[in-house]
């Protein structure tokens, strides 16, 4: 497995960009696992871990991601499609064990860990479409963390949330317990655009 000179985190998080031009090259199995277990060992609400991910590389399919996707033609033009969901199921169910588990080793005291098991059976007790959105924010910790490793194998990214979240469950035939959170293209960059206006650090702090 082959990897560009480590990065330091700093590095990683300035070199960033969105990559929307990649060249054809094929990305090896090893790298792809390698930047899924960056993503698996993210953190995660009550360490829930409510992540998945499919693996598209195939072109046929990458076409239809396309065509899901607003027509934005760049994701046929990339070796590796990930769609990255939540598991709705797996993030109430990892969500009770996870705060039993941490209730275990104290990280919890009695008191949270009744408070979380109480909020755990009022989310399982809300709609799918009204969860989804409380579930997606532990997912994206999840693909950061993929974003910022891919930079260590030189490969490009590109968050994609502009997706027909129903057509891609369609097409791979899930349930609505499957949310779709975003599609992840990974190659090696064509481009290296330059940085993207930021606004100053006093520009967000709150006073």
């Amino acid at each position: 497995m082959e990897e560009d000179k480590q990065l330091t985190t700093k590095e990683a998080i300035e070199k960033r960009r969105s990559i929307r031009k990649f060249k054809t090259d094929a990305i090896p199995d090893e790298v792809i696992y390698a930047l899924l277990e960056s993503a698996r060992l993210a953190p995660s609400g009550c360490n829930a871990q409510p992540w998945r991910f499919k693996i598209v590389k195939d072109s046929a399919t990458k076409k239809q991601l396309q065509i899901i996707a607003y027509n934005q033609s760049f994701i046929t033009e990339v070796p590796v499609v990930l769609v990255v969901c939540a598991d709705i199921q797996g993030y109430l169910e990892g969500r009770a064990s996870g705060v039993q588990d941490l209730g275990n080793i104290g990280v919890f005291n009695e008191e949270i860990c009744e408070i979380l098991n109480k909020n755990t059976k009022i989310k399982s007790q809300m709609s799918i479409e009204n969860l989804r959105q409380s579930v997606a924010f532990n997912v994206a910790i999840a693909i950061e963390h993929i974003v910022l490793r891919a930079q260590d194998f030189g490969l490009g990214t590109c968050w994609m949330r502009l997706i027909d979240e129903k057509a891609i469950r369609q097409l791979f035939n899930w349930d609505d317990k499957i949310y779709p959170v975003a599609l992840l293209p990974i190659g090696y960059p064509l481009e290296s655009p330059p940085p993207r206006k930021r606004r100053s650090l006093e520009e967000i702090i709150i006073e």
